[in-house]
């Protein structure tokens, strides 16, 4: 199983006359996991993305709607907003993933993250915050609790040359 979610999707003071529903957990449609094409910009969800560096993710797309929001950047017509979507759950089907992992996007965080930031203007984040989250996952995996007593800082300082 992909996610082993602790929490439900649920948004019972929106009201969206059924443009935006939770599936089996999939919020959607969700033009690139925040906006339902139908209500952009006037509408955004941030965060829903699950695992993974969740916080970068959720600056990143904080920034994106504040640029659509300004009209420094403009989304696409509502047509390929909702395309964009619907091929998106199309390969998650062909794949044999359920709707529940529509937000799961550890395997394409790295490239969802660059799409964010070529969005906004800003360069491919820096490839140490990759490394530093792979090793997270790993020590997590192998050491379960204990990772924590064994981060090596000197060893990340190296790495991000602060």
């Amino acid at each position: 199983m992909l996610c082993n979610f602790r929490f439900k999707y649920r948004y019972p003071f929106l009201e969206t006359n059924g443009v935006v529903t939770v599936d089996e957990n999939r919020v959607g449609p969700l033009y690139s996991h925040v906006f339902p094409p139908s209500l952009a910009p006037g509408l955004s969800f941030i965060g829903i993305p699950v695992k993974g560096p969740i916080f970068n993710t959720i600056e990143l797309q904080s920034k994106w709607v504040a640029h659509v929001l300004s009209g420094k950047v403009l989304l696409p017509k509502e047509e390929e907003m909702m395309a964009s979507t619907n091929e998106f759950y199309k390969k998650m089907q062909e794949l044999g993933l359920p709707k529940r992992s529509t937000h799961f996007l550890t395997p394409y965080q790295v490239g969802y993250q660059n799409w964010l930031c070529a969005q906004i203007g800003l360069p491919p984040l820096e490839k140490w915050r990759y490394q530093m989250y792979e090793e997270s996952v790993k020590n997590i995996i192998e050491m379960r609790d204990g990772y924590k007593d064994r981060w090596d800082d000197a060893y990340w300082d190296g790495i991000i040359n602060l």
